[in-house]
């Protein structure tokens, strides 16, 4: 059954494929090395600066820093490494 697209949401810059488009396509794994390089998002990190980790914190906590807004990770993050000043691991 082929469906007609709504016109509010058609984009001249990127159409529907047709359906030749469609079985012509190519799974990611199968693009050139460097096609997929270009294509896989910000590419890998310099140097990893953060690993990635669950924490369980406190519902006040964990409200207090997502109240403040977008980049309450990197607030949290920004208080411990305060609180590592003063307080030596050992």
């Amino acid at each position: 059954m082929n469906k007609k697209p709504k016109s509010d949401v058609l984009d001249d810059d990127n159409p529907e494929w047709t359906g030749l488009e469609v079985r012509n396509a190519k799974p990611f794994t199968q693009l050139p090395a460097t096609l997929q390089a270009k294509l896989s998002g910000r590419g890998p990190q310099k140097a990893p600066v953060k690993v990635s980790t669950t924490i369980r914190l406190s519902p006040d906590v964990l409200q207090a820093f997502r109240a403040a807004g977008d980049g309450w990770q990197t607030r949290i993050d920004a208080a411990l490494k305060d609180w590592l000043r003063t307080h030596p691991v050992v």
